[in-house]
């Protein structure tokens, strides 16, 4: 029969000929026959499937090998033995030199019919050893496919114990020497379905034995880490790891960046062999495991690594994002690779010659996935724009190719560069680093305490964090001719972008320094600042102009546009003007004089005086003004404190005008009670110029900012050794003394007057009373008559109808601190918030004050606090609180930024448009320079540091015990200090070309 067959196969006859026949013999060949004739027809289909030179002759031979397998089972077992199969697996089939390359194909078909045979064990055994050599003789891709879908279809087959971890090494190691040798689609599709069974084939054996993933991985890394291979190994390596747990990943990225016996050019080499995976298509989670392994490398503070790897791979990263099927990895690896490398332009002004022509590819591609990309990258691009400032010519081309995109608002931009940054990355082993510093999780930098210089650390921080004044100053041009102001500028640029914990600010102290300040020694805040600002206005005023002018608006007049441009910086951020008026109580005649101030100095009234007014507690909703009704007579309100009204008494204060409003911070549940009461003495029901009643209440036995704002505005009797010179009565008369805020400052700065001098003692004492500190202040500010009704009628400012006075909203951005008695000693600390424009400018049309929401309100917005070299996060509620907790830590300088409204609107308007124009200010080259040298100079040191420190726990007895109290912080955050150094803890291509 053998015979018959063999001439059919090897007839001229068509094969529909050949096939009527052949289905003869095998219809045959489920009857009973002899042995002889079996191992006849079995060695014949043997020949046909592994030397057939068609695939018509193969699948006879299959077909007939299937028949025997199934009804002659004894004689194919005696046939399928082991000694032929070893012969197959050792020496081949067929011809020296023409070896068949079916032999794992027709084992596998043979396997399943001596399953249950006696000798299955010892065939099993022989191919768990034969695989194994298999595939240390590192066969092609198709041959490894052939063993995995052999094994996995067969697990009895796949080696065991030690064998098997040797076994997952070496076909990890084929898979490294794959390479696809055809360019055509189809090919590359076959080549990657080949690979993805050989991976499967490793994710199978790691299901059931976790044990030899680690040691694979080592492997793995050995592979792609080698310097020795002249050609670099396979990208289908990128199909392992996509199979290795997630939660083993922590671990692995550990133990490979504080091992030792890894050389950098070895993991240089590595981490640049990762990075290209992100060509491999199909394969998840390769992006995370890139990732995870450069942010192990930043925690170890590896950056030199980190720099060579990025600026040689980011710009193949980049051109994956062309293909769909990549383009999801890729645009995560490239995502990180910018945002973490802040410490200079260059590997984004790498991509800038490729952006334009990616973002038309994408657009022009129209699908989810494009879009989606397009959205992430113009993020990215804007962050890139914020962090690198100062290249319009380089930019220009970019930003118009994105310019229809989303615009990321600035919190979100500080958020994703701080917390992408390498040095925010922790280690952790960072108990073994008592010396490296990294940067604050809050992104802030802060400032080195040069020897009691926390006042003016405390100063600088709160200025930073007055966003309007800090823009102004950074958007400074280069050769200004102010040098104390070029000083900020550094300063603060170095605050904004620099990649250290914290600075030293020896250059400005040197150039700030006042005089008379003792080296060394502890000085008062406020004093440094008036001093300070005065420099900064002086330098401008005498003709070395900084602030750029501001756009002429049909809205200005003439008038009003050149008060604002002669105004120097200072001025227009801090100035506000006051009028003092002193009526003689003889003549009635009254002087007036306009001074301007930057700061307003507060003083405490006497202990036996009631300065609490008509207060109410209002919940956070209710928050706007609350209007009476105009007199009958309004022209008799010219806004005069002296208009006819009950005597006051000799002894006492008038009251003001206006009293101060505030809105405090009231916690949930607290019932919203009304409590009458008089203000300085006068029933506000009868005042109508009392009409603003809003004030957060205060303990009985504490102070708010409103009683001392409100004290400082009452008029005050000038009678006995302060008798008033009248020059109409010609003499010395008892007079009365009022002051009136005509203009409010943009910031406004207000001193707490803590410090008297005591007579009995001869010394500077503190006045420790807590004062309850708004969240939101209302100022009352005298206008023209004329003007306040003009704003009642658009209903604006909250102005009262014939009261000459309109109220000015501001919101808290800064409490200064001193915790100590007295002024010659203790500490300065800060508590910021940056505060901005949250309501639109324009007003509501119908004249009628809207309540403001809970958005205008910011409770919100992040406090940071500032104590020298540590920032942390803070609440507003930590402000009120502070003194509460430790009675010597108590508000001394308080910053509030003025709400938009009509007497700001200039500024305001000026403020918002250069912010929409220019977006963060631009820095000039040389500055930017320094700060880009600089923080590679601190990421150097860091190198060198963590290096230096990880030889030395190296070398150190392995003790689980040793380093266990290094992790304790010995500084407090709680305690207030001293002030010393320490103070304060311190285009498209082929789709060959695509996959590799």
């Amino acid at each position: 029969m053998d015979k018959i067959l063999e001439a059919v196969v090897m007839s001229s006859y068509p094969n529909n000929v050949k096939q009527g026949l052949v289905r003869r013999v095998i219809e045959a060949a489920k009857q009973p026959m002899d042995s002889e004739q079996c191992w006849s027809m079995l060695e014949l289909s043997t020949k046909l499937y592994l030397t057939g030179d068609t695939k018509y002759k193969r699948e006879i031979g299959k077909e007939v090998l299937e028949v025997y397998g199934h009804y002659h089972p004894e004689e194919f077992e005696e046939f399928f033995n082991v000694r032929f199969l070893l012969s197959l697996l050792q020496e081949g089939y067929g011809p020296l030199g023409k070896r068949s390359h079916y032999v794992l194909d027709y084992i596998q078909l043979g396997l399943q019919f001596v399953l249950e045979s006696p000798s299955a064990n010892s065939i099993f055994s022989l191919l768990r050893i034969e695989v194994l050599r298999k595939v240390c003789e590192r066969p092609s891709p198709k041959q490894c496919a052939k063993i995995s879908k052999l094994l996995t279809q067969h697990p009895q087959c796949i080696p065991t114990g030690k064998h098997q971890l040797l076994f997952c090494q070496q076909l990890i190691r084929c898979i490294g020497q794959f390479q696809c040798v055809s360019e055509g689609e189809e090919e590359i599709m076959e080549f990657l379905e080949q690979v993805n069974k050989v991976s499967g084939l490793l994710q199978r054996i790691w299901r059931t034995q976790t044990s030899a993933i680690l040691p694979s991985l080592k492997e793995l890394f050995t592979i792609i880490s080698s310097t020795e291979e002249q050609e670099a190994p396979s990208n289908a390596l990128a199909s392992v790891v996509q199979f290795v747990p997630l939660e083993l990943m922590d671990g692995v990225i550990r133990n490979l960046t504080n091992d030792d016996s890894i050389t950098d050019v070895q993991m240089m080499m590595a981490i640049g062999r990762m990075i290209d995976w992100v060509s491999w298509p199909l394969g998840k989670n390769i992006d995370k495991w890139i990732i995870a392994l450069l942010k192990g490398l930043a925690a170890v503070k590896k950056f030199s690594i980190l720099i060579e790897v990025t600026l040689s791979k980011i710009e193949k990263v980049f051109s994956k994002l062309l293909y769909p099927i990549v383009r999801e990895g890729a645009l995560s690896v490239l995502q990180y690779m910018l945002l973490s490398f802040q410490h200079s332009h260059e590997a984004f002004h790498l991509l800038l010659p490729h952006i334009p022509r990616l973002v038309a590819s994408l657009k022009k591609e129209d699908s989810n996935s494009a879009t989606s990309s397009l959205e992430q990258l113009a993020e990215l691009i804007h962050c890139m724009f914020f962090r690198f400032s100062g290249f319009p010519d380089l930019y220009e081309p970019v930003l118009e190719a994105v310019k229809a995109l989303p615009i990321p608002n600035e919190d979100r931009i500080k958020h994703l560069l701080g917390q992408n940054a390498w040095t925010s990355q922790k280690n952790e082993l960072a108990c073994f680093y008592p010396r490296l510093a990294s940067k604050s999780e809050t992104g802030k930098i802060g400032l080195i305490n040069l020897g009691n210089t926390c006042y003016m650390n405390s100063i600088i921080q709160s200025l930073f964090m007055a966003s309007d004044f800090r823009h102004s100053v950074l958007n400074l041009t280069e050769g200004n001719s102010q040098p104390l102001m070029t000083k900020l500028q550094w300063l603060f640029a170095f605050l904004e972008h620099s990649q250290r914990p914290a600075i030293s600010p020896e250059s400005f102290l040197s150039a700030s320094w006042p005089p008379w300040f003792t080296p060394g020694a502890q000085q008062d805040c406020s004093e440094y600042l008036k001093y300070l600002l005065d420099r900064l206005h002086e330098e401008e005023k005498t003709g070395k102009r900084i602030y750029q002018k501001l756009k002429e608006s049909s809205l200005m007049s003439q008038a009003v546009e050149q008060h604002y441009l002669n105004k120097t910086l200072i001025e227009k951020m801090f100035g506000g003007k006051m009028m003092t008026k002193i009526r003689c109580l003889k003549c009635l005649n009254v002087s007036s004089r306009e001074e301007a101030f930057t700061d307003l100095s507060l003083a405490f009234p006497p202990s036996d005086r009631n300065v609490h007014g008509s207060t109410s507690v209002l919940p956070v909703e209710e928050i706007g003004p609350q209007f009476t009704e105009p007199p009958e007579n309004a022209g008799q309100l010219m806004g005069s404190p002296w208009i006819p009204r009950k005597a006051p008494k000799a002894s006492d204060r008038a009251a003001p005008p206006m009293s101060v409003e505030t809105l405090g911070f009231q916690e949930p549940g607290e019932a919203a009670n009304p409590v009458r009461g008089n203000d300085v003495g006068v029933d506000a029901a009868k005042d109508p110029l009392s009409a603003f009643g809003e004030q957060a209440c205060a303990p009985k036995d504490s102070r708010s900012v409103p009683d001392l704002i409100n004290y400082f505005l009452s008029p005050e009797r000038l009678t006995a050794e302060n008798k008033y010179h009248c020059e109409k009565c010609a003499s010395l008369q008892d007079a009365e003394k009022v002051a009136e805020l005509t203009e409010g400052p943009h910031y406004l700065i207000l001193t707490l007057l803590r410090f008297s001098f005591d007579p009995r003692t001869m010394k500077r004492k503190k006045i420790l009373d807590n004062v309850s500190i708004p969240v939101v202040l209302k100022l009352p500010i005298l206008v023209a008559p004329e003007e306040a009704e003009e704003v009642c009628q658009r209903g604006k400012d909250g102005a009262v109808p014939g009261s000459g006075f309109m109220t000015v909203v501001y919101d808290l951005c800064s409490v200064v601190v001193h915790s100590g008695i007295s002024s010659e000693s203790g500490h300065y600390y800060c508590y910021s918030r940056e505060c901005t424009d949250t309501v639109p400018h324009g007003q509501p049309r119908d004249g009628v004050p809207k309540p403001a929401s809970d958005k205008q309100l910011d409770f919100e917005i992040q406090w940071y606090l500032f104590n020298d070299t540590r920032v942390s996060f803070s609440s507003f509620e930590s402000v009120s609180n502070v003194t509460s907790f430790f009675p010597k830590d108590t508000a001394y300088v308080l910053f509030y930024r003025q709400r938009p409204g009509r007497q700001s609107c200039l500024l305001h308007e000026a403020l918002a448009e250069a912010g929409r124009l220019h977006g963060e200010p631009s820095l000039h080259k040389d500055l930017m320079e320094a700060i880009s040298k600089d923080n590679i100079l601190f990421l150097q040191e860091q190198e060198k540091e963590a290096r230096n420190r990880a030889a030395y726990i190296s070398a150190l007895p392995k003790s689980p015990l040793w380093w266990r109290d290094l992790d304790r912080d010995k500084d407090d955050d709680s305690s207030s200090g001293g002030c010393s150094p320490a103070a304060g803890g311190g285009g498209s291509g082929s789709f060959h070309g695509l996959v590799f």
